[in-house]
């Protein structure tokens, strides 16, 4: 306790009288002291600062976009994920710009090598681009990649969907200020001499060798966007169900694979495919372009182009003569030139039209007009594109159904010849009389029969009483009879007497027998009730 306080009064003496007494210890001491201790810190925070990357991922769906970040972060050696330290980071990416990171670890997962800062977005819409721009800074441009998400459930959509990305990348790069785009260009001439050397993109050794570059052969870098570029390709396990339920065969992957290749060679961009079940060399592929080595382990970049389901094209390694190796017939001038006039920026995606403020009233009107005017003009100029020709062979078979069906119900094809409105309706009005005058004729038929109907004669209507009860009988003597049956024998019987007969008995006034049977037994079958008659008189 006293020593303690020996010293700190022995501290406070020295500390005063260095103050008041020249005498006393040199101040050049305590200045070095303050030095040492100020270079330690300093020593120790730059330690623990670690390399900063970016990675803009653009494309896909928010389930998409979070396999790939699983894939990104699972150790191809043993397809396992590194442990998470501490609370794993959350993914915000359903509502326009998203964000998540990744601390890249070292192959013993023990140190980490860099901070991976992901930003996401699904939609190229060319509004969503000024949420871009500010992680675009000349400090940043130098560390970071786009990846742009493709998906083997659609391939017919992937020539469309990369025109889209490479336009909206094209008029953000075109916004940003002079400083930026002066990083941006020196970054991609670093970019074109990297793994240009005699020893192959795969030798990044440093050796002398590098110093020797290999000039760039046509198609190469002509478009460049001034930030390298990767296209994943993901779930590549579907290959397998388009040759079994769409029927394709190796001449459309073949197709696909080459028209990409040509593609994304004036990019300079790489291209890879992925399946959530075997990530392959996703993770070497994106950690070497962003510079990210681990000081264990070197992985290294081997090109695959034969394994349709595990392509890997790093960059700078493509060129127009080994795309032509994979099959013979392609036109990889044609669709190179094709595809340099697809990503020109439109008008509506120009800078000036982005920083606009949003139109209101009148402009508001303008501005949809023109956005009409130019998505018609460009669905006119599209039957020679690039991206026209991919969907001829290519064809989306939810597209060709449709189109099947149509033309099974108009035998001249998928074009209908329509009339005028007003000629249509005069034409409908003509059908409209002509079925009214039609349901009154029937209706007038049916009141008519309806009406005949209700005036029954009286005979028909003792016949229809008749039929209903049945035949009238009585018991005579013991012996059942049949009224109706003996009134016709009766009148048979009559009809067949001689006219003479008949003639004395008109005369007489007097009924004869057979009358008085018949109304007797008439008066029995009558339906008032009364059974009782007059008897016939005698002679």
């Amino acid at each position: 306790m006293s020593a303690a306080s020996r010293r700190i009064s022995n501290y406070t003496t020295r500390s005063v009288g260095s103050d008041h007494d020249t005498s006393s210890r040199p101040r050049s001491s305590e200045g070095s002291k303050k030095e040492i201790w100020t270079s330690m810190l300093d020593g120790v925070s730059s330690g623990k600062r670690l390399p900063e990357k970016s990675l803009l991922v653009l494309g896909g769906t928010p389930e998409t976009q979070k396999d790939f970040l699983e894939s990104l972060s699972t150790d191809p050696s043993s397809n396992r994920r590194p442990p998470d330290r501490g609370r794993k980071p959350p993914i915000a990416n359903q509502f326009a710009l998203g964000y998540t990171y990744q601390d890249v670890l070292d192959a013993d997962h023990e140190d980490t090598l860099a901070r991976l800062s992901l930003y996401l977005l699904t939609t190229p819409t060319p509004s969503f681009t000024p949420l871009l721009k500010p992680y675009l800074t000349p400090r940043t441009l130098p560390n970071m990649l786009i990846v742009i998400l493709l998906d083997w459930s659609h391939p017919w959509l992937w020539l469309r969907q990369l025109r889209e990305w490479i336009r909206v990348l094209r008029s953000l790069v075109s916004s940003l200020d002079d400083e930026s785009k002066d990083v941006m260009e020196e970054n991609i001439n670093n970019w074109r001499d990297r793994g240009r050397g005699v020893g192959g993109p795969s030798d990044n050794t440093g050796s002398g060798s590098e110093n020797v570059t290999i000039p760039l052969g046509p198609g190469e870098w002509d478009e460049p966007l001034g930030i390298p570029l990767c296209v994943v390709c993901q779930n590549a396990d579907k290959i397998e169900g388009l040759e079994r339920e769409r029927g394709w065969k190796e001449e459309e992957f073949d197709f696909v694979l080459q028209y990409l290749r040509t593609v994304l060679l004036k990019h300079g961009a790489s291209l890879v495919y992925t399946m959530p079940s075997a990530p392959g060399s996703l993770q070497t592929l994106i950690h070497s372009s962003l510079g990210i080595k681990s000081m264990l382990k070197q992985k290294q970049l081997k090109h695959n182009v034969i394994d349709r389901d595990r392509v890997l094209v790093p960059p700078n390694w493509d060129s127009w003569g080994k795309i032509r190796v994979l099959r013979e017939g392609f036109d990889v001038e044609g669709v190179s030139l094709a595809w340099s006039e697809d990503i020109q920026i439109p008008a509506h995606m120009q800078p000036h039209h982005q920083m606009d403020g949003a139109p209101n009233g009148q402009n508001a009107a303008d501005a949809e007009t023109r956005l009409a005017t130019e998505a018609e003009d460009e669905l006119e100029e599209e039957e020679a594109t690039a991206v026209s020709i991919y969907e001829e062979t290519i064809r989306n078979p939810e597209r060709d159904s449709a189109l099947s069906s149509l033309n099974a119900k108009h035998g001249n094809g998928m074009e209908v010849p329509s009339s005028d409105a007003q000629a249509f309706l005069a034409s409908q009005v003509e059908i409209l009389d002509r079925l009214r005058v039609e349901d009154e004729r029937e209706k007038t038929a049916k009141d008519k029969k309806k009406g005949s109907a209700v005036y029954i004669s009286q005979d028909d209507a003792s016949g229809v009483v008749e039929e209903h009860i049945g035949p009238v009988q009585f018991n005579m003597g013991g012996i059942q009879v049949n009224a109706d049956e003996m009134v016709k024998r009766l009148q048979d019987r009559e009809a067949n007497r001689s006219s003479d007969i008949d003639a004395g008995a008109s005369i007489s006034g007097e009924p004869t027998e057979n009358e008085r049977l018949a109304s007797f037994f008439a008066g029995l079958i009558k339906k008032d009730g009364s059974s009782v008659v007059d008897s016939p008189r005698g002679p």
